[in-house]
C-alpha cells in the first residue's frame, strides 16, 4: 500500500473514530443527563464548555439546567456569546435571569444585551426587584445541589466557594423548584456517602422576591434564621437572604421607623437634596404647628389663673417635659413591640394595664421628689400638691397615651411610625397642661392662702 494510501486509511479511520466518539458522547448526554451533568461537574467549566458548545441544543439545555447553578453560570462563560445566548433562550426566563445574576457584572451584562429585546427586557426585570423586598435583598448567588447529591460530592463543591459565606445548602430538582435545606453543621457532621435528601431539614421556611422587608424581620425575630431561601410563584430556587441581609433589613426597618416617628420620610438621608428635605418635612411641620397652637389655646383657656399665680408658668415646663418624656418612653417600646411583631393590635389591654401601673408608679416617684423640690423653692404647700397630683395624672395619661397611639394606628391601617411623635406630643401638652392649670384653678383659693 502506498505512503499517501495509508495516511489516507489512517485518517478516514480516525474521522470515523471521532464521528462515533461524538454519537456515543451525545448519546449519553441524552439517555443519562442527571449522570452526564454530574460528569460535566467534574470535569469542570472549561471542558464543559466545550462539551455543550457542540451538543445539540435540546440535550445542551437539558443539561444546563442539571448542572449546579454555579457550574452553569462558569460553563457559560467558556462558550462562544452567541452559544451562550442560544442556550440562555432555550431556558425559563427565571432560571436564565439566575445565571446571568452569578456571572461577574461586565460579562453577565454583555450577554444580557445580546439578548432578543423582549427576552432581554423579561429578565432584566427579573434581575431588579423593588428596594425593601425580599428580591432586593436576596443573594443569586445560591449553592443548591440535587438531592441525589452526596455529602462528600457536596463539601467538595462548598470547598471551591472561597468567597461565599455559606450556613445552609439548598437542595433543588431539575426543575429548579426548592425541595429542601440542609444546615451545614448537618452536613458536615454526616458520613461522605450519605445522601442530602436524608438530612434535609423538615421545619425550613422561605419567603418570594416581593415579600417586604416587615415580614422579614418578623421571620428572623421569630425563627432565628441564619439564611433564608426565595422562591418564585413556581416554587423556584432564585436566591438566598443571608444573615447579614436579614440583619441589614432589621436595621433598615427600625431606622426607617425612627424617621417617620419625627415626620421624616423613610427615603431621606444625610445627603440628600434639600428640595427633598423641604418637600418630605414641611407638611408635617405644618401640622405640629397646628397642635402647637391647640397646646397654646389651652393653656390660654386658664389666662386669669396663670395672671394671678405667676408660679404657674414657671413651672409648666417641668410638668409637660416629665409626661412627653414617658410617653415618648412607651411609645417606644410599643413601637419596638410592633415592628419585631412581639405584640399586635389585639394585645392592646394587655398592654395598656401594663402602662397604667408603670405610669402610675412612675408618676407617683416622680410627684414625690417634685412635690419636695417646688415646696422648698416656694414654700407653698397647695403649689406642692397640685403639682405633685398634676404629674401623677399627666404621666399616667402620657404612658397610656404613648402605647396606644400606635396601636390605634395599626388598628386603622396606617403605618405606627408615621408621625407618630407629633400626635403624642399634642396629647401630653394638652394633658399636661389642663391637668395642672384645672386643679390650679380649682384649688386657687388654697393658693392664695399658701
Amino acid at each position: 500500500m502506498e505512503p499517501c494510501q495509508v495516511t489516507a486509511h489512517r485518517e478516514a479511520t480516525a474521522h470515523a473514530s471521532n464521528a462515533l466518539r461524538q454519537r456515543l458522547v451525545a448519546r449519553f448526554l441524552e439517555a443519562h443527563p442527571d449522570e452526564a451533568a454530574r460528569t460535566l461537574e467534574r470535569l469542570g467549566a472549561k471542558q464543559a464548555g466545550q462539551v455543550l458548545s457542540q451538543t445539540r441544543n435540546a440535550a445542551a439545555s437539558e443539561l444546563l439546567r442539571r448542572l449546579n447553578p454555579d457550574d452553569a453560570a462558569l460553563t457559560l462563560l467558556h462558550m462562544p456569546d452567541e452559544r451562550a445566548r442560544e442556550l440562555l433562550l432555550s431556558l425559563d426566563p427565571a432560571r436564565a435571569a439566575g445565571l446571568l445574576a452569578r456571572l461577574p457584572a461586565t460579562e453577565g451584562k454583555e450577554l444580557l444585551e445580546g439578548l432578543p429585546r423582549h427576552s432581554r427586557e423579561e429578565m432584566a426585570e427579573i434581575l431588579v426587584f423593588p428596594p425593601g423586598t425580599a428580591g432586593h435583598l436576596m443573594d443569586a448567588r445560591v449553592t443548591a445541589f440535587a438531592p441525589s447529591t452526596t455529602v462528600g460530592q457536596a463539601l467538595i463543591h462548598i470547598r471551591g466557594l472561597n468567597e461565599r459565606r455559606i450556613t445552609d445548602v439548598m437542595l433543588s430538582n431539575e426543575e429548579g423548584e426548592l425541595v429542601g435545606v440542609v444546615a451545614l453543621q448537618d452536613l458536615v457532621g454526616a458520613q461522605p456517602d450519605t445522601l442530602l435528601s436524608v438530612l434535609t431539614r423538615r421545619d425550613s421556611s422561605f419567603v418570594t422576591p416581593m415579600t417586604p422587608r416587615e415580614d422579614l424581620v418578623e421571620l428572623l425575630t421569630q425563627r432565628h434564621l441564619t439564611s433564608v431561601p426565595v422562591v418564585d410563584a413556581q416554587n423556584r430556587l432564585v436566591g438566598i437572604l443571608r444573615h447579614a441581609a436579614l440583619m441589614d433589613a432589621a436595621q433598615q426597618d427600625a431606622i426607617s421607623d425612627l424617621q417617620q416617628m419625627v415626620g421624616a420620610s423613610r427615603d431621606e438621608r444625610a445627603l440628600s437634596s434639600p428640595w427633598l428635605s423641604v418637600r418630605t418635612r414641611l407638611p408635617w411641620l405644618h401640622v405640629n404647628l397646628v397642635t402647637a397652637f391647640i397646646a397654646s389655646a389651652v393653656v390660654s383657656l386658664f389666662e386669669d389663673t396663670i395672671a394671678r399665680f405667676t408660679a404657674l408658668a414657671v413651672l409648666l415646663p417641668v410638668v409637660a417635659g416629665q409626661s412627653g418624656n414617658t410617653g415618648a418612653q412607651a411609645m417606644a417600646v410599643t413601637m419596638r413591640g410592633l415592628a419585631l411583631r412581639e405584640i399586635r393590635a389585639s394585645h392592646w389591654l394587655r398592654v395598656l394595664r401594663k402602662e397604667v401601673v408603670a405610669g402610675v408608679t412612675n408618676g407617683s416617684a416622680i410627684a414625690l421628689v417634685t412635690a419636695v423640690g417646688v415646696y422648698v423653692w416656694s414654700r407653698s404647700v397647695a403649689l406642692s400638691g397640685i403639682i405633685g397630683v398634676a404629674m401623677v395624672i399627666s404621666m399616667c395619661i402620657a404612658s397610656i397615651s404613648g402605647a396606644t397611639v400606635p396601636v390605634v394606628l395599626v388598628a386603622l391601617k396606617r403605618d405606627p411610625a408615621t408621625a407618630s411623635s407629633i400626635i403624642l406630643t399634642t396629647v401630653t401638652d394638652v394633658i399636661g397642661f389642663s391637668a395642672f392649670l384645672g386643679l390650679a384653678t380649682l384649688l386657687s383659693r388654697y393658693l392664695v392662702g399658701g
